[in-house]
């Protein structure tokens, strides 16, 4: 694996440095609705494909085993939080629960609350495993009125992909970030998650 200098040298002229905190979810046991639910990211569609309480995970055509996908849209509500102090407290949980699973975090950033807009938050993280190695694009955002997360992950299978995701970032972690940051159609929590709170 590279130097984690290597990978942070693409992150460097965007680090913000803001505490942040998250959580990775791990799944159970569950299925998407009857009804196909889809999301649009980096021009491809992404199909709903499981479901469980407050996490939906989406991934690509051709993508459809969960065991074994490269590229993932996961979605995360927080039905108790609607507001921007609840909403960055659900950020820097996310972000301690990064570091605790062994996670090297390439990037954070808050972008202020305006007048018509609350605050987002934003963390970039790396996560390396002997089978694979997982690009972590993490943001959180109030939609329709609930915190969200909206996390875009990337993979690459194998026991050596340092030197293939630092390549892997380097051309397309700038891009991804972006079209995250500037993703405003996402399935409501209504759809996703019509029995719950």
């Amino acid at each position: 694996m590279p130097s984690p200098l290597g990978l942070r040298r693409w992150a460097t002229p965007l680090l913000v440095a803001v505490a942040l905190s998250g959580a990775m979810a791990t799944p159970a046991a569950a299925g998407p609705p009857a009804t196909p639910v889809t999301l649009d990211f980096s021009g491809q569609t992404y199909r709903l494909r499981w479901s469980s309480q407050h996490q939906h995970e989406f991934t690509p055509a051709g993508q459809d085993d969960l065991s074994r996908w490269t590229d993932m849209v996961t979605i995360n509500t927080y039905p108790g939080v609607s507001d921007g102090e609840g909403l960055a407290e659900m950020a820097n949980r996310a972000l301690g629960n990064y570091r605790r699973h062994g996670a090297t975090v390439l990037r954070t950033a808050s972008i202020p609350r305006t007048a018509d807009r609350p605050a987002e938050h934003l963390v970039v993280a790396l996560f390396p495993s002997r089978a694979f190695s997982e690009a972590v694009f993490a943001r959180w955002r109030l939609t329709d009125g609930r915190g969200t997360a909206v996390i875009v992950s990337h993979r690459i299978y194998g026991p050596k992909t340092g030197d293939a995701m630092a390549a892997w970032l380097q051309a397309n972690g700038p891009a991804v970030e972006r079209r995250l940051m500037a993703l405003d159609l996402i399935p409501s929590y209504r759809v996703l998650e019509p029995a719950g709170p």
